[in-house]
This record gives structure tokens, sequence and C-alpha cells, in this order.
């Protein structure tokens, strides 16, 4: 382990990557701890950072640690010791696990941490794991081997290569398989199974392709269901554990919802869609789309914001939910 390691990541100059993708790691499951140990009052540890009252989320920490962190790796870039540069790559780490851990406060503009929305954040994590781990093997999106930029046939091979790279996962994203689109810019035959196989019902793609092809739209639901459901369940699942809360029946029964709210056949191009964004945007004269309500987030333009007595004690941003 030592030798592949000496070899894999110190030889080849991974070090900083690795160091980064452990602080990742580490802030991560560190403020997860953090922040059910807060949640549950726990008297010997940390309390949320309120000075006068306002409540700082751990976004902000995680926000000024990585800026610093990533002008360091800069700075250092040309001169600095493999040591140095450690250094800072795992504070950089640490700092995006803790941006990314709220990255559906971000999306949402609210405190979404402990509400249903909040699984964004954790699917964000896991994505940045992935990326992360499969740049940490060797595995370059549009890289050609390595191809000589000196010889122009090996120059445009790896163009003509790159070109196919980026339009295959243009087509998968379309299709509506972000994971295995993002995933297959560094496995190329993930890209073109994803792309020959059926979209993703409600994709771009079966709206344009498949609402005149009713066969195909029906055979696509019934493959996103049989597919989806084993998955989903397990993402539910180790949501809910990472969350502190794992529960077999809840796993189940949500993968249930998520399916019936989710799969479905996409709308006919021009039918719906056109209205629904409409309708999302606020309107002239009207509530901002920016931090009053955002698209999609369950009301209509306008409509009074949910009561804060309606809330749950732990979903208020002002309640110790995290730090």
């Amino acid at each position: 382990m030592g030798h592949w390691f000496t070899e894999n990541i110190i030889d080849n100059g991974r070090l900083p990557l690795f160091m980064a993708y452990i602080g990742f790691i580490l802030g991560f499951l560190g403020i997860r701890i953090s922040v059910r140990l807060i949640r549950a009052e726990v008297s010997w540890w940390f309390n949320n950072v309120t000075p006068g009252g306002l409540h700082i989320h751990h976004v902000v920490f995680g926000t000024v640690l990585t800026m610093l962190s990533g002008l360091g790796l800069i700075a250092l870039a040309i001169n600095g010791s493999q040591t140095t540069l450690s250094i800072f790559a795992a504070l950089f780490g640490v700092g995006a696990a803790l941006v990314l851990d709220e990255f559906a406060l971000i999306f949402y503009l609210r405190d979404v941490y402990w509400a249903e929305e909040g699984r964004a954040s954790l699917d964000a994590v896991f994505v940045a794991m992935a990326v992360m781990g499969l740049i940490l093997l060797g595995y370059h999106p549009l890289d050609w081997w390595g191809a000589d930029t000196n010889d122009v046939a090996a120059t445009a091979a790896a163009v003509i290569y790159s070109g196919v790279v980026l339009a295959l996962a243009g087509l998968v994203l379309l299709k509506g398989k972000i994971w295995t689109g993002l995933i297959g810019l560094f496995i190329f035959p993930l890209l073109v199974v994803a792309a020959i196989r059926l979209a993703r019902p409600t994709s771009p793609w079966a709206r344009w392709r498949y609402t005149k092809r009713p066969k195909k739209m029906n055979a696509a639901v019934r493959r996103e269901r049989r597919v989806r459901r084993p998955l989903i369940r397990a993402k539910i699942f180790m949501q809910d554990l990472m969350a502190g809360k794992p529960d077999v029946a809840h796993a189940k029964s949500g993968a249930e919802e998520e399916l019936n709210a989710k799969v479905h056949p996409a709308p006919a191009k021009g039918e719906s869609a056109g209205l629904v964004l409409t309708e999302a945007i606020s309107p002239g004269g009207g509530a901002s789309g920016t931090i009053d309500q955002l698209p999609f987030d369950g009301q209509q333009p306008g409509a009074p914001a949910e009561a804060e007595t309606s809330r749950r004690p732990h979903e208020s941003e002002h309640e110790p939910v995290e730090p």
C-alpha cells in the first residue's frame, strides 16, 4: 500500500489533490457530526455562531476558507513545495465541504438544512466526491492518453476525440442522465452506452422525441421506475444515515413518493413547459424572484411566505440547526 501511494500519488505530484480529497471528506463528516451535536444541544459541544443574534451559517466560513486557501494555491503554484501545496489543498477541501454541505441553502436561498430540499446538499457532496476520486485515480476529462502536442496528427485526433466526448456528454445530459454525463467525461464507454439507451421520461430529449411516440415514452417510464427504484431507496437511506436517522421503511416509502412525483411522461413541446416557466418567474412590479421566492418552490408568485409559526422549530434559521 505504501509503495502504491508513493508511486501513484507522491511521485505523480498528486499529493495536493489527495490532501484536498481527504480534507473534503473529513470536513464533511466533521461538520455533519458537529451539526448533529448542536441540534441535540449537547452541553459539552460548541453552539451556533450568533453574534448580535445573527446566525452565521457554516457556508460563510467555508467560503472564506476556500478563498484564502485557493489564493494560497495560486500564489504558490509554480514555486511552492508539494508539502506546502498539500496543506493549502487540505484547507481548500475542508472549505469546499463546508460550502457544499449547505448547497441547498445557496440554491434555494433559504434555510432548508433539515427539510426535504436539504437533500440537494448531499447530492452535491456525493457528486464532488465522485469527480475528485476519479481525478485522483488518474482519470482526466478530455485527456487523450498524453498525446504529443508537437505531432499534428496526434493533436488533430485529440481535438476530434474531445469534440466527440463533449457532443456525447451533451446528448447524455439532454437525456436527463446527469451523473452518467459527468462521470462519462472520465470513462468514455459510459457516454456511448448512455447515449444509445432510452432517455429519462422527463428529460428535454424525451419531450422533443418521445411525446409523439407513446410506445417509446411508456418504455422509458417503465424502465425509469424499474432502474431508479433501488437507487432512490439506497440514496434516501444514505441521506437518512448522514442526517442521523436511517430507516429502511422510510427509504422504501420515500422512494415510491419520489417516483410518483418525478417519473412521468414529459409534456409535449410547447404544451405546458412555457406556462410553467412563465408562472415561475416573478411578474413585473411584483416580488423579486431571488430572495422572496424561487422558481418551483411550491408557492405562486406574490403569495405570502409560509408563517413562521407553521414551521417546525428546527427548520427556523434562527434555531440551533447548524453552526
